[in-house]
């Protein structure tokens, strides 16, 4: 696994700043896209089995639709924290379990 360290801080920063992102991605089905997501979790997926770290991102402008977007680090090209801020209500509508702590009130 390659971990860019200055994008992981920024993700960090923006999870608990709670403010949107810019990513650049390079995916395996689409090649290269760029998204404006909510940041919300770094580790292992629930849905791969491989035991990689992931960043997981709710994907706000897809073409498909708003959705989870799971990124391997080595995929992410660049990261980019906005100004824009988001209401994690508005976006976590189950009970979470982060492995990222985090200060998001009901939804931490």
């Amino acid at each position: 696994m390659t971990l860019n360290n200055a994008f992981y801080k920024l993700f960090l920063n923006a999870i608990n700043e709670k403010r949107k992102v810019k990513v650049k991605i390079n995916t395996f089905e689409k090649g290269e896209i760029q998204r404006i997501c909510i940041p919300f979790d770094f580790g292992p997926s629930k849905r791969s089995k491989d035991g990689k770290d992931r960043y997981h991102f709710n994907d706000l402008d897809s073409p498909d639709g708003p959705h989870v977007l799971s990124v391997l680090p080595e995929q992410l090209i660049d990261l980019v924290m906005l100004d824009e801020t988001f209401n994690p209500e508005e976006y976590v509508k189950w009970t979470p379990s982060w492995i990222v702590p985090r200060d998001w009130g009901n939804y931490s």
